[in-house]
């Protein structure tokens, strides 16, 4: 397939472009700098110049078959930034003869605490409010006429200390302990990016039109045992995590940061037994101790 990546040099599009140049697909991706296209360029994207902000490049947009919607400017504006996108590029590519698909990624966060239960794709959304945004989005996204909707929910997605693991990283590497949100038994549904890549294409391949899929490989870990995993490997002077309040991260990142303090367990079986997904990164603790110095 001929695809369109949104946010390919991001954390999770870089690997959703990685995977898809290995499977054969001719991938477009959006650039906004020289920079982006550069990096594109090395993972094997064909760069096309554009940002989700400025949205005159819909109208040169060359044809093609799917759009994998990975990008977000995490801001106070979002979510405007977000259905100003949704609004320019569905109508476009719907006006197409083709029938192109158009992968959107939803989060976890949209299902809210679980607790004990383990929430699947029927479970009705309680969304963190600063991705309240977001419900009304996908469910126009499954609705629209003229494409092929399909939602990839992505667990929190980690890979070699980055993503949902970076404060943990540094606070292992440069403190005197590893700080948690909350409470240590919290708990995160967890994918890693390249299983987490794996899912988006076999969903652009083999997913029927508005479906959605939960990206976990793992339905909920204590982040007090992922804490703990770091303060080992990198020998952090207290092994026992530090809690710090959500008020105190939102404070720091932004309202959006309380999604750390959400206790979540998620399903992937979907996934697994209607598109084959197999995931390879099934120990957490495991890749967190083969961390390199």
């Amino acid at each position: 397939m001929r695809v369109l990546v949104l946010g390919g040099t991001g954390f999770i599009g870089s690997a959703v472009v990685r995977g898809l140049v290995a499977r054969g697909h001719a991938v477009l991706a959006l650039a906004r700098s020289v920079v982006a296209m550069a990096r594109l360029r090395d993972i094997g994207a064909v760069p096309f110049a554009g940002d989700i902000t400025r949205l005159s490049w819909i109208e040169r947009l060359p044809i093609v078959d799917a759009v994998v919607h990975a990008a977000c400017d995490v801001s106070t504006d979002m979510g405007a930034i977000d259905r100003d996108l949704l609004d320019a590029l569905l109508p476009a590519l719907a006006a197409r003869l083709s029938r192109p698909r158009f992968i959107y990624t939803g989060g976890c966060w949209l299902f809210g605490a679980t607790g004990d239960g383990i929430a699947t794709e029927e479970a009705p959304f309680h969304p963190l409010p600063a991705f309240a945004w977001m419900v009304p989005q996908l469910q126009r996204v499954l609705a629209e006429p003229g494409i092929d909707g399909i939602v990839v929910h992505p667990a929190m997605v980690y890979a070699d200390g980055c993503g949902v693991f970076s404060r943990f990283a540094r606070d292992a590497a440069a403190h005197t302990a590893v700080r948690v949100v909350q409470s240590e038994d919290i708990r995160w549904p967890l994918v890693h990016r390249e299983d987490l890549a794996s899912l988006y294409a076999l969903a652009l391949e083999r997913a029927s039109p508005g479906s959605s899929y939960i990206g976990a490989t793992i339905d909920g870990i204590a982040v007090g045992r992922l804490a703990r995993a770091f303060a080992r490997r990198f020998g952090t002077l207290n092994q026992q995590p530090q809690i710090i309040p959500a008020d105190i991260v939102a404070s720091e990142l932004g309202e959006w940061a309380r999604g750390y303090a959400c206790d979540q367990r998620l399903s992937g079986q979907r996934a697994r037994s209607e598109l084959g997904w197999r995931p390879q990164h099934l120990d957490p603790e495991g890749d967190i101790a083969a961390l390199p110095d």
